[in-house]
């Protein structure tokens, strides 16, 4: 146990300490229940942040094939799941809900890892080969529907892409082709994913229906101000204004019981997080390439959630279904962080040998 503890990473254990803390903080200002349920996931999360960091990463590198399989099977197995507010996203584990698609992301970062150390994206044929095996579990969250994680899936694979070789001109020519297919996109998106764009566009076209949330979480945050008013003193979650004030809109109940100041500090904390994710790869040359992109893909995971989340909040982009890290009320997406961070842990501690990182390639 003492030899575990010296050679732990303790610049990536505190951040996530003080922001399952933080989180912890503003949720028994708002329910003691929910505080009660988030502190048993905060544990387990601890527990499973120590056993993937245990494991062999010899056996992480062959089994991620299997569990791309296994990720896959999961997430169509959300189909079968209950239909909540025209989405199909959870099952039911007795009284509690889990969700496939946050729970398989640090088996997809391995997997996809896997893959690109496999299939490298130098060439036309390994590209659409990347494409394909993404596309299975980005169609299996899309349709269920939930445009969010979709977008979060998509921003962790791309930027793994590029992180191993993919040329420059394809996101050129992928951006093109966005544009010019954007009509067609829009014909597959959920009708109220359609409102929530047009409500962005326009707040203030139907204040009390669908522009209501977004109206009431920019409220929240400009009555925050410079310190807040205080835990446990804002008007716009404890009147009940503010609706999913604990998960998709707890950065808005954040800034409004803590201010400016609290905001600072909050993405102060993500900021020393995602800083060591890559400042390794940064003091010497990048000799273990699966540890790097993986590193890679969760930086991009977290960056996107916490950029989606926050900016939904302030009203700068279109609202969706999507929690703030290690904030947010929810088991299933701390339990996905916590394993992230462990797996990756059992990644870093002993660099795979070069000889065998070619075999990859």
């Amino acid at each position: 146990m003492g030899n575990y503890i010296r050679r732990i990473d303790w610049q990536i254990v505190i951040p996530l300490l003080l922001l399952s803390i933080f989180g912890l903080s503003v949720l028994l200002t708002v329910d003691t229940s929910l505080f009660y349920q988030q502190g048993f996931f905060v544990l387990v999360g601890i527990g499973l942040f120590i056993l993937c960091s245990l494991l062999d990463p010899i056996i992480l590198r062959w089994s991620a094939p299997l569990v791309y399989v296994f990720s896959c099977i999961f997430l169509s197995l959300s189909y079968l799941g209950p239909n909540i507010r025209g989405a199909t996203r959870w099952l039911m584990l007795g009284n509690t809900q889990i969700q496939p698609s946050e729970l398989v992301k640090p088996f997809l970062l391995l997997a996809f890892s896997s893959f690109l150390m496999r299939f490298p994206p130098r060439n036309l044929k390994n590209i659409l080969i990347q494409t394909v095996l993404f596309l299975i579990p980005f169609a299996l969250v899309f349709r269920q529907p939930d445009l969010g994680s979709s977008i979060v899936y998509f921003c962790m694979w791309i930027s793994m892409l590029f992180a191993y070789g993919m040329p420059f001109w394809i996101l050129i020519i992928g951006a093109v082709l966005t544009a010019i297919s954007s009509p067609l996109m829009w014909m597959f998106l959920a009708p109220y994913q359609k409102m929530r764009i047009l409500t962005f566009l326009d707040p203030m076209h139907d204040p009390g229906g669908v522009g209501y949330n977004a109206m009431q979480s920019m409220i929240a945050v400009g009555s925050g101000s410079f310190f807040g008013r205080g835990l446990g003193l804002g008007t716009q979650s404890h009147l009940s204004f503010l609706p999913e004030f604990h998960t998709d809109f707890i950065f808005a109940t954040l800034i409004e019981e803590l201010g400016f100041l609290g905001g600072v500090l909050l993405l102060g904390l993500y900021a020393l997080l995602l800083w060591r994710l890559i400042q390794p790869f940064f003091k010497s040359r990048i000799d273990d390439h699966f540890a790097y992109i993986y590193s890679i893909g969760l930086l991009s995971m977290l960056l996107s959630q916490i950029a989606i989340n926050s900016g939904m909040n302030m009203g700068i982009i279109p609202i969706t279904g999507i929690t703030l890290p290690l904030i947010s009320y929810g088991g299933s997406s701390l339990l996905s962080i916590m394993t992230s961070f462990g797996l990756l842990m059992a990644l870093r501690e002993r660099k795979q040998p070069e000889s065998s990182l070619q075999s990859y390639s």
